[in-house]
């Protein structure tokens, strides 16, 4: 197998970053592909953060970001994960990767395509294996998160986030109107229930539960009512805010299998 492999990431949140991160670590070529505007929450550990700040290192390995595709070579050469602002993705037909990873985990498929790529993985609901991509990592918590599906679906999406010390939408943070979001906490800092995080257009937004702060929307973004715009770890340790969760490793640790295991099967 050829160790450089190329690999689109599509989308640059938390979850991507974890796949992200492994598939550098093991020596692989990784670009990622992000919204102009990325309503990214867990910004500390996503390098959809280098399209609002420049660049961003998550646990050793750096992300900037990419004016244009030649640039964005420019950095792989460097060892640089780049980030292009591509909504589309348009970079996977002009470059053909080798590993196309659809990451935008919007329970639905905006536009992946199974001959994007040799390998095309999707992460969680709403992709078929065989059909849209080659394989599906399930993105679900529970006994099966992080397996590889080479037929069929992920689990569906039950709209309740995973639990975590028995809370799940609770540790959810939501705005209470449209309009134009401002913290008032930072990243890491320990809330208490009803507590003010932040604000929408003069409107409180407030903590549901007390903990850790471990995810909030960047200042001068526009949300709508009910969008999530932050999240409480109730386990209260600071320093999961800024490392790569367990549930981004496990994820991780399947697109990496589905990648070797797929070359491998056409190898044979």
């Amino acid at each position: 197998m050829r160790e450089e492999l190329l690999v689109v990431v599509k989308g640059g949140g938390d979850m991507a970053t974890g796949a992200a991160h492994r598939l550098y670590r093991v020596g692989m070529r990784v670009v990622i592909t992000e919204l102009p505007q990325p309503t990214v929450i867990r910004r500390p550990v996503a390098f959809a953060s280098a399209v609002l700040q420049g660049e961003i290192t998550v646990e050793g390995v750096t992300a900037r970001l990419a004016d244009n595709p030649v640039q964005a070579m420019a950095l792989l050469d460097e060892g640089i994960i780049p980030v292009l602002v591509d909504p589309e993705a348009r970079v996977v037909h002009e470059w053909q990767p080798d590993v196309v990873v659809d990451a935008i985990v919007a329970k639905r498929n905006l536009g992946t395509r199974i001959t994007d790529a040799p390998i095309v993985i999707a992460l969680g609901p709403g992709f078929t294996a065989g059909v849209d991509c080659h394989a599906v990592v399930e993105t679900q918590r529970g006994h099966f998160l992080g397996r590889v599906i080479t037929e069929g679906q992920a689990a569906p999406n039950t709209g309740i986030p995973g639990a975590v010390q028995g809370y799940t939408e609770e540790r959810v943070i939501r705005a209470p109107c449209a309009g134009t979001f401002r913290g008032e906490r930072r990243i890491g800092d320990r809330v208490e229930a009803g507590q003010m995080v932040a604000r929408v257009d003069g409107e409180p937004v407030t903590a549901r539960i007390s903990g850790v702060l471990r995810g909030l929307l960047a200042d001068g973004l526009l949300v709508h009512t009910g969008m999530k715009v932050g999240d409480v770890d109730p386990r209260g340790v600071v320093e999961h805010c800024f490392t790569i969760s367990d549930k981004a490793r496990a994820v991780g640790g399947g697109v990496l299998e589905a990648i070797l295991w797929l070359r491998r099967q056409w190898n044979q």
